[in-house]
């Protein structure tokens, strides 16, 4: 489970250089300071968790349960409200505020967010089949699955046969990313490579579960 944790919000890819001159493509993510709603601990809740928003919207535009969240816990809404799951919260407090410079340059992070939509899609762009033959003799069939069932016995298609279907929009992490940078007074943080989600994706950070275990 992560130490430290923050959301923010998928802004686009650029590229930087570093200090041998080299690119290196980044992910900017626009983390703007949370504050803390509510502290959840393992004795009163079953988990230990922070409850955090971003952002500002009106009480008024908010549902009547919502609008008591906040003034109950005497904090400012904001435009979402995030759960983020840590080891240990005794350090928090309702009301607290959390910036980007929790993390630092060259600090692994898991990345957290749904992936892109893809719609309905075929079976070698959803699980990357090779597709059937492309010479003579191969009828408008060189994108098809094949054959999916088995024969007489058991006479049916088994459960979870990779088919066509709805690729995308499935909650996805990408492990062991490194930040290049972490700018507090523009709100910015840089990771390198690639974060799923599309621009203007909600996007969960936290330190890496599993740092050290995959180059970069």
């Amino acid at each position: 489970m992560a130490t430290r944790a923050i959301v923010g919000e998928k802004v686009g890819m650029t590229q930087v250089w570093d200090d041998e001159n080299r690119v290196v493509p980044v992910t900017v993510l626009r983390v703007r300071p949370c504050r803390v709603v509510q502290v959840k601990t393992n004795e009163r809740d079953g988990y230990n968790a922070l409850q955090v928003t971003f952002g500002h919207k009106k009480a008024s535009k908010l549902n009547k349960p919502l609008a008591g969240h906040y003034a109950r816990a005497g904090v400012e809404p904001g435009v979402r409200l995030v759960e983020l799951r840590l080891d240990d919260v005794s350090e928090y407090e309702v009301g607290q505020e959390i910036k980007v410079d929790i993390l630092s340059a060259g600090q692994r992070v898991d990345v957290t967010s749904v992936s892109k939509g893809k719609g309905f899609s075929g079976v070698m762009k959803r699980h990357g089949f090779g597709g059937l033959g492309a010479s003579h003799g191969a009828h408008r069939v060189h994108r098809a699955p094949g054959a999916i069932g088995a024969c007489a016995t058991p006479a049916r298609v088994f459960r979870g046969t990779r088919m066509a279907g709805r690729a995308g929009g499935r909650k996805t992490t990408t492990l062991n990313l490194t930040v290049v940078q972490a700018d507090a007074e523009r709100d910015l943080l840089l990771v390198k490579g690639s974060v799923p989600g599309p621009k203007g994706g909600l996007v969960l950070v936290r330190d890496a579960v599993k740092a050290g275990t995959k180059g970069n």
